[in-house]
């Protein structure tokens, strides 16, 4: 078994089916990559790098999603 820490909450994968990256990963959570501020193990991820950004086991994980309003 793979993990992340999504939210501080752990999300476990059956091997080899880890999302390969950051765009993979927000496909399989449903979220739009325009909606959200990703971070990875403390560091901050740039939009435009979210499919060049690898996943590997144990990464922690936070996605801040946009809510529209005021």
């Amino acid at each position: 078994m793979e993990k992340l820490k999504i939210n501080g909450k752990e999300k476990q994968f059956d091997d080899g089916q880890l999302p390969k990256n950051l765009a993979q990963l927000l496909d399989h959570l449903n979220i739009k990559a325009a909606a959200v501020v990703a971070e990875i193990d403390g560091n901050i991820i740039s939009r435009n790098k979210f499919e060049q950004t690898q996943l590997t086991d144990g990464q922690e994980i936070e996605l801040i999603k946009f809510a529209p309003g005021g």
